[in-house]
């Protein structure tokens, strides 16, 4: 079992920058895939960007794609960087882990969710 921890999330002006991170605690992401989802008030939760557990696949929604960016730089901490961010961008936003790996766009097939990060971008 993994527990994720999000943080980063803030208010910014549009065009700012964001960073947010998902850390694990229990196990690392080494055999998970990672997928971050956001939700808006009264909206359901959509999908934002994921990558596989080899990190070989990345899938990113049209509306971020070219703004946001996923990294990491060790095994327990996944990252969303992003930027040129719109009012349009909030929302809370979670990361989710896959223990099949796979890294998917489908919020019901990540296993282990993280209690949410409000980002909100003031125009």
């Amino acid at each position: 079992q993994v527990l994720l921890v999000e943080s980063g999330g803030g208010l910014v002006q549009a065009g700012g920058s964001l960073r947010l991170s998902c850390a694990a605690s229990g196990r690392t992401f080494s055999s998970y895939a990672v997928g971050w989802f956001r939700q808006a008030p009264g909206q359901e939760r959509e999908f934002v960007a994921a990558v596989s557990w080899s990190g070989g696949r990345q899938y990113y929604a049209d509306s971020v794609k070219g703004r946001f960016t996923m990294s990491n730089d060790n095994d327990k901490t996944r990252y969303l960087q992003m930027n040129s961010l719109k009012p349009e961008d909030t929302a809370v936003y979670y990361c989710a882990a896959d223990s099949y790996g796979r890294g998917t766009i489908t919020a019901a097939e990540y296993d282990y969710w993280g209690q949410g990060t409000q980002v909100t971008v003031s125009s």
